[in-house]
């Protein structure tokens, strides 16, 4: 069931991206992209820390790698235009704090490319990670999500 939804969620995002390449993204579709991709990383989050824990460290690097893509494409996900509808949770603070929220992303990115490195040396995989990949997860959502 979860390789299935796995594979929605996977379809959904590369229909979405796909429709906004192809031309002049309506905000519904900037919206659900974006939403798509923070759950994929949310998702590939979860993966990564199955395989850390069960040893399988070189497994979990190309997950980081694109979670780390997807931060560095959300920078593109927030127009002015798309504040509101469409079930977003984003809050106004994203786009008043653009260059802290724009940081964050970036960050976040970095993080990951870090924590993929880290892994061969850490001795505590969990709190590397927590430093590198679920702090920044808690940073955004503290600062620039709704409640849920």
């Amino acid at each position: 069931m979860k390789k299935i939804k796995t594979i929605i969620l996977m379809f959904t995002l590369t229909v979405s991206l796909g429709l906004s390449a192809s031309a002049n993204p309506t905000v519904e579709e900037i919206i659900k992209s974006r939403k798509a991709m923070f759950s994929e990383n949310y998702q590939n989050g979860k993966k990564i820390s199955m395989l850390l824990k069960s040893g399988k460290k070189e497994e979990a690097k190309p997950v980081m790698k694109k979670i780390s893509d997807n931060y560095k494409k959300l920078l593109d996900y927030f127009p002015e235009n798309t504040k509101e509808g469409f079930k977003t949770e984003a809050l106004p603070t994203i786009w008043e704090n653009k260059d802290e929220f724009n940081a964050l992303m970036q960050k976040a990115s970095d993080d990951m490319l870090k924590l993929a490195k880290a892994i061969d040396t850490a001795d505590d995989l969990r709190a590397i990670q927590k430093e590198l990949m679920w702090s920044n997860c808690s940073a955004c959502h503290n600062r620039f999500r709704a409640p849920h």
